[in-house]
């Protein structure tokens, strides 16, 4: 019998590697997209014609409750949320109402609606915040420091709460940075990525950033939408830390993209006060043995390789022009 999943956020990074991955499968794939005036489906392209798709928010579960009527999902993944953490400071009530209390609204309605479902909810690593005990595993404190952080926090605890409360196969995953060619310009991987190919075609001149020293633990986001099926395919619901154990300076990210054309980046790229963030962590460094122990996944694209990954489709996106 062939299951059907239901992602929210399914045109996103995350959203849109999952849902191949599930095809592959050979599950049914339904996906919400919010209205837009353009199209925000390229991400999809190229099997966008084999999916579902749902115009839904997660602020209104009113719709929601129609989508997941509608497709009758055996696994539910909510990767939707308001995911720049710096505009979450600028617009903190939306940021708690689409990635917290959207959390809730779907939860809930599964309880409702299709309590047998399971349920992945989507959180990250900026939940440990400035916790100092680093790497942070599953046991490590949450401390959020962000509007964005706080609300991931908030869904992670409602999950949990469902799942201990109403007997739901619910968990939550805290996932470490994770990047790709997909990632949105907003985050500062794809910016670099996008600045070199522009420095690089001559259309720009300098790269501007804020925290150079800011350490992450970057792995792909391919790898890390495995994990997360995975984590619905066990027989017991647990939550999970997804991360590389590895940690790379923004300044090591800028030297690896750089050196890909040959060039000093010292040379082009400075700083501005602006893209600092009113608080950031200095580092986060994930712990993921529980994950490599119970579901025997590693990570399979080391930094370099996901770098170059990066930098390369920036620039054939963007060819020299003749």
């Amino acid at each position: 019998m062939t299951k059907r999943a239901l992602i929210t956020g399914i045109t996103g990074q995350d959203g849109s590697y999952l849902a191949e991955l599930l095809l592959s499968k050979g599950y049914e794939v339904h996906g919400t997209i919010r209205r837009s005036s353009l199209p925000n489906t390229d991400r999809l392209e190229g099997f966008r014609d084999q999916l579902h798709l749902h115009h839904a928010d997660l602020t209104d579960a009113t719709g929601l409750a129609g989508v997941i009527a509608a497709s009758d999902p055996d696994e539910v993944y909510n990767l939707g949320a308001l995911s720049d953490v710096r505009i979450s400071f600028d617009t903190p009530e939306y940021s708690g109402n689409v990635t917290g209390l959207g959390c809730t609204r779907l939860l809930e309605l599964l309880r409702v609606m299709k309590p047998e479902a399971r349920f992945y909810q989507a959180g990250s690593s900026e939940q440990y915040g400035m916790n100092p005990d680093v790497p942070t595993s599953e046991a490590s404190e949450f401390r959020p420091c962000s509007p964005y952080a706080a609300a991931k926090t908030y869904a992670h605890n409602m999950t949990v709460n469902y799942r201990e409360s109403y007997g739901m196969f619910a968990v939550a995953a805290t996932l470490f940075n994770h990047e790709s060619p997909r990632r949105g310009e907003q985050f500062v991987t794809a910016k670099i990525a996008r600045g070199v190919a522009d420095i690089f075609n001559g259309r720009a001149d300098s790269l501007v950033l804020g925290n150079l020293d800011a350490s992450r633990d970057w792995g792909f986001a391919g790898d890390y939408v495995e994990a997360m099926w995975l984590m619905l395919q066990q027989d017991e619901p647990s939550d999970y830390v997804i991360a590389t154990g590895q940690t790379w300076t923004v300044r090591q990210f800028l030297e690896r993209a750089f050196d890909l054309v040959g060039y000093d980046w010292r040379e082009w790229v400075r700083t501005d006060p602006k893209f600092y963030r009113p608080v950031d962590p200095p580092v986060l460094l994930g712990d993921a043995s529980k994950a490599q122990r119970e579901l025997s996944w590693k990570p399979k694209v080391g930094f370099d390789e996901l770098v170059d990954q990066m930098v390369t489709a920036a620039m054939e996106r963007d060819p020299v022009s003749v």
